[in-house]
């Protein structure tokens, strides 16, 4: 957090000094204290962030610190009666909150904690998935407070037996979790054998977040139209220029609560042409139709779905009846990913390459296990970020 916090400093204060210059004023001693005010928080912020255990959510976290600690020090400028400049203050804003942001994402991906597996039968396979330096614990009476965070299997420890020292670490500030939610954590991805729909016990964020998330997507779309019509007009006239027909395209998938519902995609195939997975040079694909593909746009008419309340932004690619009948047959975890709306993108989406069979679509399904636990606003920002880099620089899974 050291060298995000030294950059945030030096930023917002040049952007502060910038801001007082243009406006001609000369009363050095008022900027000092501004550009010391501005210099000291984003130390304050990184040392709040440090200290918090528990950093499953940096993006959030880190902005609503940022923001609270920035408004803290407008109001002790104010009430020291300094006369500072709001526009200069709400430039920097941003500055602060991308680098604390920066910083804390930064600061969970190379955290080190002090692991201990509680012995099971699998223990030793456990760490060796998990990797790094971990103990494992076989004795009921070790000192589970040497570590910051004991694994444990429910089968063989939600017992009385162990119950008094698990209770115990736990007053002592260690945190308890299952091994394979470490495991997941690491892989991003969920082992569909271990998941079980009581372990959606979302924190009040998380319920938060997906509440809201439906007014986001409505916003989203809405503010989007003024780019997405136009592009979408010279799309239909284009493809109903180039062959004809219909320019629409309507496939039905299984959506939210197990319903089915008639997704939209723009044509971008020859009229005739057989469904099937399609690969590069493909004669079916339209001419020009392919960047189409690549960067998309053919997916711009599931914005409708998305207004009828049938589709998010970010969620499970939904899948055809045929797959989807295939996949419920091979594991019940299959149905949980009907818990949320699906998406035009998601967590698997930027994960794994395309699926094909029933069989790579359950290796997906661990990805959308994994965004079914962990949904959050975090998450969704990530996925956004991914999306965009794929359809940038043409990396990374799709």
């Amino acid at each position: 957090m050291l060298v995000p916090a030294l950059v945030s400093a030096v930023l917002q204060c040049v952007v502060y000094t910038l801001f007082i210059l243009r406006a001609h004023r000369s009363d050095w001693n008022n900027l000092a204290l501004a550009c010391l005010v501005l210099a000291i928080m984003p130390f304050v912020v990184s040392a709040i962030i440090a200290a918090l255990r528990s950093q499953e959510f940096p993006f959030t976290l880190s902005a609503v610190i940022t923001l609270v600690v920035h408004n803290f020090g407008v109001v002790v400028l104010s009430a020291m009666r300094v006369p500072i400049s709001y526009s200069a203050l709400l430039a920097a804003a941003p500055i602060a909150v991308g680098m604390m942001i920066i910083g804390a994402t930064r600061l969970t991906r190379n955290s080190h904690e002090r692991l201990a597996v509680l012995d099971f039968p699998g223990a030793q396979r456990a760490s060796k998935l998990i990797g790094g330096d971990i103990t494992i614990l076989s004795a009921a009476g070790a000192d589970l407070a040497d570590f910051d965070r004991i694994l444990i299997d429910g089968a063989t420890h939600h017992t009385p037996a162990w119950s008094e020292h698990l209770t115990r670490a736990q007053m002592r500030g260690t945190l308890v979790t299952p091994w394979f939610a470490v495991l997941e954590q690491k892989w991003g991805r969920v082992i569909p054998d271990y998941f079980d729909v009581s372990h959606l016990a979302y924190r009040a964020g998380q319920i938060y977040y997906t509440r809201l998330k439906r007014f986001l997507d409505v916003l989203l779309v809405v503010l989007a139209l003024p780019v997405v019509l136009p592009l979408g007009a010279l799309i239909w006239l284009y493809i109903r220029a180039l062959d004809g027909g219909p320019s629409l395209f309507v496939q039905t998938r299984r959506g939210y609560g197990g319903r089915n519902f008639r997704m939209l995609k723009f044509r971008t195939m020859r009229k005739g042409s057989q469904g099937g997975a399609t690969g590069t040079g493909d004669d079916r694909i339209l001419p020009g139709c392919a960047l189409l593909r690549r960067l998309r746009l053919d997916e711009l008419p599931q914005l409708v779905n998305i207004l009828r309340g049938e589709m998010s932004w970010i969620g499970p690619r939904p899948v055809s009846l045929e797959i989807a009948r295939a996949c419920e047959q091979l594991t019940p975890a299959y149905k949980a990913r009907y818990l949320v709306l699906p998406g035009i993108t998601g967590w698997a989406q930027v994960q794994y390459p395309y699926a094909g069979t029933a069989r790579e679509e359950l290796e997906k399904l661990e990805y959308d296990l994994y965004y079914l636990k962990r949904i959050s606003l975090d998450l969704d920002l990530e996925i956004m970020f991914r999306t965009i880099r794929t359809l940038v620089t043409g990396k990374g899974a799709r």
